[in-house]
């Protein structure tokens, strides 16, 4: 039959309860168990029938049809009597149906105020005879009053009887309990739990694994003999199911539990045993990660700190690219996991110190420069060695990319001066023809002579440039230096020849010049304005063929419009070209006019009309080359400009939320409310939000890395860099985690103080009162003010007392950690070392010595040997060999620490 969920209001016998928790589980199980394997049926048919009959017996009653006798809700409401121990409501007597509703109705209504949630069990279904639905009914029962109860180490009903099994059971050799069903099938486990108890009744080691029968019969036979637990279970049934019905097994056992109940003192002592010397270990396995991690990190730190201090800088660009790659690689990927073992480190170390003062345990010192400040000192010298490094990488960059091109431009003049003296400047000025020449003849050679000069003079300027650019290259310490210094000694040594030959020739040219008195001056005309004509066509090839650095788009720009500007002077020149090109034309008329025999040279230069108009073709080649060049430049900075934008856009946006967050995390932690597990669920979502931005990062250091593959170093449009970045982000990531490990704290103190919540916000409140800086300490004076406030009456002799509980470092500040432990510390309800030797007594039997056998039957075996290892032996007089002293050894777990 199902039953639908109704609204308030439903009619008698149509109650139908919804709810949570243990019994809202099992109603859940019992719901899908609504077709019941047939061996099931019959396992809980008989159990469940047992287990009334035993407390209905008290009453002088039983049922023998399980869904037949509690029909009329009689017998029901008598079992619930006597298992409860109150009264319900007088039985309604007739015979009627509505009668019989009415009855099991109270019966339902009284387990319902017992905090139980029946879903889908209605009265009309156990008056009706519903045999799944009556079953699911006593199994309710059965869970409130029989297993709900039961609480073995801080777990309840089910898992603590389950867990309770598993303890007693524990030292049985072929016994293991992980279930309600087929760990219970050979008999082996009731033998064990009733052997653990009572050794008088069964002897153990005569049982056989292969008889499973055999064993459960005996276990029924004796617990109903002697334990006065009736049979609730058939062997035949239990070996022959392949899962015996869980409920079956769980109600049976609960009755062993309740047999047993008086001998858990033993246990109980056994327990807190466990749990002082499970702390210890725990202390001493924190210790020893914490030792570990630092070692690890301080020598990952020492073997770093070296390489980052090399500053040998590389001769070529390739070379100094490569260590800019290492050191990209090392803030990828090698740095970050260091920086989580710091955080780590830092976590586990406060954890540590939060469990030692939680258990009366001295502080932890850790070995000589392993404390925590020795690894921040450490890591702000890493960090520094690490950003000297870098600016001197990003430095030695731009020093050779400097070099590059001043040492071009040095090739590029210095070829082409070498080119011009190349062309027999020595040879025409040592030479002596002027000496068997005409007076024209010799005034043409001065002429000539004086238009050699002005494109000299023109030439001072690069000589000039040449030498200013090899000096440059010495002081930025270029690596061919050697080779720029003995080329540029070379121009200017034969240059001062060229100037002491040039010199000599005009001194006896002048002197010649006072015989010669024709000259020719057209070709003179001609040679003088050809000769600055030529040096600006040299110029012009020169500018045009000139290299260039840029790091923008305004400096591509400006030079852009200085180009645009010399084309603008090509039509003038071009004249200027037409006028040289027409007094040649003039002097070959002259020619033809008197029949003269025209020279094959100018007599006043050498440059003729033809190597005008080449140098003229050239610059209109050059010239659009020079547009091609310089629009492809423009282009490549628009892009680097869209980088850097790119780059500050992102960085704009994430710069001011690392600050919000780091912000917001400051205010969370000096502003905590609520549960801790509600603040610790906030900042676990507030951790989990801040995980989910470092794509956002990611994608940053891709831009970034873009931006220092082009070379771009400066960005304009954003005040936050990569480094910015990375260091808000660090600091982002270790104040949540404080933040996280602070929290925790609070509840490991909360949990051993047995602190409530309304207690840990009033503290909180008094804190925040007094933390007049917000920063999350307390100065001595504002400490003092709270306590004041509080009701102590503090001389100076009790307040440095305290001080120096609350603060044993002398840091000058008082933490809310530490203003909590002050708070309960003389409240709280901890483990003392004489309730620890009142523990070991109870297990010794009152005797002033405990032995290892003792030790091995009563504790699990792990934390009996640590007891057998560390317990020195008993001294006193009436001992056995091998007695040891549990008094002495009480009392180290509260002493001085040797860990």
């Amino acid at each position: 039959m199902m039953m639908v969920m109704q609204p308030e209001g439903l009619g008698v016998g149509e109650r139908s309860f919804a709810g949570g928790g243990e019994y809202m589980e099992q109603e859940e199980d019992w719901d899908r168990d609504l077709l019941l394997d047939p061996a099931w049926e019959k396992q809980q048919r008989k159990t469940f029938t047992a287990w009334c009959n035993s407390h209905l017996r008290k009453a002088g009653t039983q049922i023998e049809n399980i869904e037949e006798d509690f029909r009329n809700g009689l017998k029901l409401m008598l079992l619930l009597e006597v298992i409860s121990g109150e009264r319900l409501p007088r039985p309604d007597k007739g015979k009627m149906r509505f009668h019989k509703i009415a009855n099991v109705n109270k019966a339902l209504d009284f387990i319902a105020s017992k905090g139980v949630k029946l879903v889908s069990i209605g009265a009309e279904e156990i008056v009706d005879g519903n045999l799944k639905m009556t079953l699911g009914m006593i199994w309710t029962i059965i869970l409130r009053f029989a297993i709900q109860d039961i609480s073995v180490e801080e777990t309840s009903a089910k898992e603590g009887l389950l867990l309770w099994c598993q303890r007693k059971t524990a030292p049985y050799r072929n016994v293991n309990v992980q279930n309600f069903h087929t760990s219970w099938k050979d008999g082996l486990a009731l033998c064990a739990l009733i052997h653990r108890h009572r050794p008088d009744l069964i002897d153990y080691a005569k049982l056989r694994k292969d008889d499973p029968v055999g064993n459960l019969n005996t276990a029924f036979e004796v617990a109903e003999k002697y334990l006065d637990i009736p049979k609730m279970l058939d062997a035949e049934d239990i070996v022959n199911t392949p899962k015996p019905d869980e409920k079956a097994v769980m109600t049976y056992v609960s009755c062993f539990y309740h047999a047993f109940a008086g001998a858990e003192q033993a246990e109980t002592a056994a327990n807190r045993i466990c749990k002082v010397l499970a702390v210890n270990q725990e202390n001493e396995k924190l210790m020893e990660e914490y030792e570990k991690l630092a070692s690890e990190l301080l020598e990952w730190i020492r073997r770093t700190v070296p390489w980052l201090e090399n500053r040998v800088g590389e001769p070529s660009m390739s070379a100094m690219q490569r260590k800019l790659e290492d050191f990209r690689d090392y803030r990828r990927l090698h740095k970050p996991p260091r920086v989580q073992e710091k955080c780590q480190l830092e976590i586990n170390f406060n954890t540590l110190q939060t469990k030692l003062r939680l258990s009366h345990r001295p502080a932890f010192m850790p070995s000589e420069g392993k404390l925590v400040s020795d690894i921040a000192n450490a890591w702000r010298g890493l960090e520094q060695v690490e950003k000297g490094y870098e600016d001197w990488l990003l430095s030695e960059i731009r020093r050779l990319q400097r070099l590059q091109h001043l040492a071009e431009k040095f090739r590029q003049k210095a070829s082409l001066h070498e080119a011009w003296t190349r062309a027999g400047k020595e040879d025409m000025l040592s030479q002596r023809d002027y000496e068997s020449a005409s007076l024209q003849e010799v005034r043409a050679l001065l002429r000539r002579h004086e238009a050699f000069e002005s494109d000299l003079a023109a030439h001072q300027d690069r000589v000039e440039h040449i030498a200013a650019l090899a000096q440059e290259l010495n002081e930025l310490d270029y690596h061919e230096a050697t080779s720029v210094n003995s080329r540029c000694q070379a121009i200017c040594d034969q240059w001062d020849n060229l100037g002491t030959l040039t010199q000599k020739r005009r001194d006896a040219l002048e002197r010649m010049e006072k015989l010669l008195e024709t000259i020719d001056q057209l070709q003179l005309e001609f040679a003088r304005r050809a000769a600055p004509f030529n040096n600006w066509l040299d110029g012009a090839v020169e500018d045009l063929q000139d290299v260039w650095l840029v790091h923008s788009v305004e400096e591509t720009q400006s030079l852009v419009t200085a180009h645009e500007q010399f084309k603008a002077t090509l039509p003038e020149a071009d004249r200027e070209r037409g006028a040289i090109m027409g007094i040649q034309g003039e002097i070959q008329k002259i020619c033809q006019t008197y029949g003269l025999r025209p020279s094959s040279s100018n007599p006043y230069i050498s440059l003729s009309p033809q190597d005008i108009n080449n140098k003229w073709d050239k610059i209109r080649k050059l010239v659009p080359s020079r547009d091609q060049t310089l629009q492809e430049e423009l282009a490549r900075q628009q892009v680097n400009e869209r980088l850097r934008r790119q780059f500050a856009a992102q960085a704009n946006a994430v710069g001011p939320w690392i600050q919000a967050k780091v912000e917001e995390v400051g205010r969370l932690a000096a502003g905590l409310i609520g549960s801790l597990e509600d603040q610790m669920a906030g900042l676990r979502q507030q951790e989990q939000n801040i995980i989910n931005y470092k794509s956002n990062i990611d994608r940053l250091e891709g831009d970034h890395q873009l931006l220092q593959e082009s070379l771009v170093f400066d960005n304009k449009h954003t005040v936050y860099s990569m480094e910015h970045i990375r260091v808000g982000w660090e600091q982002l990531l270790t104040s949540i985690a404080r933040t996280i490990n602070e929290v925790e704290n609070q509840v490991l103190t909360r949990d051993a103080k047995g602190l409530s919540q309304e207690q840990l916000n009033e503290f909180r409140a008094s804190f925040n009162h007094f933390d007049r800086k917000r920063n999350g300490m307390m100065e001595p004076d504002d400490f003092r003010a709270c306590l004041i406030s509080m009701g102590y009456d503090l001389g100076e002799v009790e307040f440095a007392r305290i001080m120096t509980m609350v603060d044993p470092n002398a840091a000058g500040v008082v933490t809310f950690q530490a203003f909590i432990d002050f708070m309960t510390r003389e409240t709280a309800e901890t483990d003392t070392a004489e309730q620890v030797v009142a523990s070991f007594k109870i297990l010794a039997g009152d005797k002033s010595y405990i032995t290892p056998e003792e030790l091995r039957r009563e504790l699990p075996a792990e934390q009996a040997e640590y007891c057998i290892r560390r317990m020195v032996s008993y001294k006193g007089s009436g001992a056995p060999p091998g007695a040891l002293d549990y008094v002495a050894f009480s009392s180290a777990l509260y002493g001085e620490s040797d860990l």
